[in-house]
């Protein structure tokens, strides 16, 4: 492996010619928020203890991501079950290192109180009707999505893109993604559950993928089961990749978005590399025992709709064991795990200055401190 901090879990070689190529590389980190009604089934996430919060979840991470913990905000972080919002994580290495950042409005409720980029989507309907966005949406972001993809490509020049997201109850839109293109997915995908919810996830999924059409291509799959911002996110995937490294920025949600890249590639014949994509994520995710991450990494071949590429699975060892909060100790016990690129910037902080486990725990609980303070100053 590359060092301590940095696993690798499938295409090792791979993996480790794309870090030795990008290490001491400053990135460009894109987060493209995105909304499901799907969200709003309860008990179907852990990210805002209620429906009604996670409404605003997507909003209030994208503020935090760009202003940090010394800003009155018009979405305050929304409470979770347990834990803390791993915008925390993200917000530390980009705000340490200076990472430029890029916020993409692909399909909210409302809009976030940031500069993000509105790409003209809309929020998607629950999934179990099988009609989750008209097919001319999911069309006008996969154009929309290749221009920035270029253009963000240019932005970095000889280093990576981040893209990441930030869509609630997304872990079931992705396993409806997945099973669409084949993959044997149930009982593999991740939640911001300490146990993930599969049972409740797969009589989501079941309802809305017996509503899709026989020989559906993958733009038609999405309109029916996904949400906004895998559509983004894979068509950004593929321009950047022409041009320079990707790391898509999650656990689950971005191999489904790396399997539909694939499939999206192939039905519309756009040219894209591979092996210049790799999928980075947190240890909690990579290592769910009440998931199968890895797993899903390695069926990503065993598609019945293309011919799916495995791709390289890294994470960040992080470890809050020793953190002084609760808050944070409660990712040890399953809670949160990831999200909003959380995996990716710690990975990033590794490669660009060599950051240790110590020195990201250090950076995570001064925002945390800091957040806390503003807090009560202003209640």
């Amino acid at each position: 492996m590359p060092n301590d901090s940095i696993r690798i879990y499938t295409q090792v070689e791979q993996g480790k010619a794309w870090i030795s190529q990008y290490r001491g590389c400053l990135p460009v980190f894109a987060c493209v928020l995105g909304f499901t009604e799907t969200a709003l089934i309860p008990g179907i996430s852990a990210a805002g203890s209620t429906p009604e919060d996670r409404k605003y979840t997507a909003c209030a991470d994208a503020e935090f991501l760009y202003y940090g913990a010394e800003h009155q905000p018009q979405y305050p972080l929304p409470p979770l079950m347990a834990g803390a919002s791993p915008v925390l994580i993200s917000r530390a290495v980009v705000e340490a290192l200076k990472i430029p950042v890029y916020l993409f409005n692909a399909g909210l409720p409302q809009f976030p109180a940031v500069p993000a980029i509105d790409l003209g989507g809309l929020p998607a309907r629950c999934l179990s009707t099988g009609k989750a966005m008209d097919a001319a949406t999911v069309k006008h972001l996969l154009e929309q999505a290749l221009i920035w993809g270029d253009r963000l490509a240019a932005e970095v020049g000889q280093s990576y893109v981040i893209l990441s997201e930030c869509v609630v109850g997304g872990t079931t839109t992705a396993l409806a993604i997945l099973t669409a293109l084949g993959i044997d997915a149930v009982g593999k995908v991740n939640s911001s559950h300490p146990i993930c919810n599969h049972q409740q996830k797969w009589q989501v999924v079941q309802a809305g993928l017996q509503k899709i059409p026989r020989n559906s291509d993958p733009l038609e799959l999405m309109a029916a089961v996904g949400d906004p911002m895998q559509v983004v996110v894979a068509g950004m995937a593929i321009a950047a990749s022409r041009r320079c490294g990707v790391m898509l920025a999650g656990g689950t949600q971005m191999l489904a978005v790396y399997a539909l890249t694939t499939a999206i590639s192939q039905a519309y014949d756009l040219f894209w590399q591979p092996t210049q994509v790799i999928v980075g994520t947190t240890r909690w995710v990579a290592e769910d025992p009440t998931g199968g991450t890895v797993d899903l990494a390695l069926h990503l071949d065993k598609s019945t709709k293309n011919q799916s590429i495995i791709p390289t699975l890294l994470s960040t060892q992080l470890s809050f064991a020793n953190s002084r909060y609760p808050q944070l100790q409660a990712y040890e016990q399953g809670f949160v795990k990831e999200g909003v690129g959380a995996g990716a910037a710690c990975i990033a902080a590794h490669l660009y200055q060599n950051w240790q486990e110590y020195q990201l725990l250090a950076a995570i609980e001064d925002q945390f401190e800091r957040l806390s303070q503003f807090v009560m100053r202003n209640s």
